[in-house]
């Protein structure tokens, strides 16, 4: 179970992979109003199980600090980065925002059962390293000027990986309540969107295809398989795995066209790769344990 479980939080990093090129592809819609489309696009296939499957609702029947968790998690994470964006440039801001991943390796240690080991950190840093040739390859330069959005990604990486950690504390919570997550995510980007955007409406089919996928992939699907995975997968080996989704996603842009090839981007591959190979060493070379044959 706990293998399937880690396979389907490897799922949601894929998914995360298309990101950057749906959002390129989606046009030119402001992001509180494209986060209020999305998410409410990922809510539909919840819903749908909910109305097929109406016995299903009372799962989402959850004590509020389950909803608190969960809202907070999905839109404070995105209003956070958006913040970020805004008011401070986009290569610090998510330098800094992406260390996320490595916060959710270092604090597994305060979940139960959990065990922080060398090849956990050492991966985690093999990752955040990969993750900054990729981000910052025309270089890194902190300015105190923009010290509110620094501040804004700071926070991001808190939110998102506190978010998947306490979502570990609730297991016994069926993903179902994903859906409201969504639906709750959308609701208050839309409002958002109101109070601080101008609505930009995408100009083609193609743009508005790209919205679609967004909605059902990274910003729908992946939320439903990264609840599942944290909650009964390998936290650690997800939280180390997490950093392949900005390498994936620079390759995926590569091959549409939207960027070009080069050495950083080779080497990023190799970090992630064995950052993650080392991460999950207990894992794949665990040894059997012999099980005693009965005496005959």
């Amino acid at each position: 179970m706990k293998f399937k479980a880690t396979l389907i939080g490897f799922a949601a990093i894929l998914m995360w992979s298309l990101l950057a090129l749906f959002t390129a592809a989606s046009g030119k819609m402001p992001p509180f109003q494209l986060s209020a489309i999305c998410f409410l696009i990922g809510s539909l296939p919840g819903i749908v199980v909910l109305a097929l499957k109406p016995e299903r609702l009372k799962l989402l029947k959850q004590p509020a600090k389950v909803w608190i968790t969960g809202i907070a998690g999905l839109f404070g994470y995105h209003f956070l980065y958006f913040t970020a964006l805004r008011n401070a440039p986009a290569v610090e801001a998510g330098l800094i925002a992406y260390l996320w991943p490595l916060l959710i390796v270092v604090g597994s240690t305060l979940l139960p059962g959990e065990k922080l080991r060398w090849n956990h950190i050492a991966g985690a840093l093999a990752g955040l390293v990969g993750t900054i040739l990729i981000v910052a390859g025309n270089g890194v330069a902190f300015d105190e000027a923009y010290t509110l959005g620094y501040g804004a990604a700071f926070l991001c990486a808190l939110t998102w990986s506190g978010y998947s950690l306490l979502t570990r504390r609730f297991e016994a919570v069926s993903t179902d309540v994903v859906t409201g997550f969504c639906l709750a995510t959308s609701i208050l980007s839309f409002l958002c969107h109101l109070g601080l955007e101008t609505t930009v409406w995408p100009e083609t089919a193609f743009e508005w295809l790209a919205v679609a996928g967004l909605g059902l992939l990274p910003v729908g699907a992946a939320f439903y398989a990264w609840d599942f995975g944290v909650k009964n997968g390998d936290i650690q080996l997800l939280g180390v795995a997490s950093y392949a989704a900005p390498v994936l996603s620079t390759l995926v842009l590569i091959l549409f066209g939207f960027a070009d090839p080069s050495w950083r981007i080779a080497a990023a591959c190799l970090l992630v790769t064995g950052g993650a190979v080392l991460a999950a060493r207990d894992m794949i070379f665990r040894k059997r344990i012999a099980v005693p044959q009965p005496a005959e």
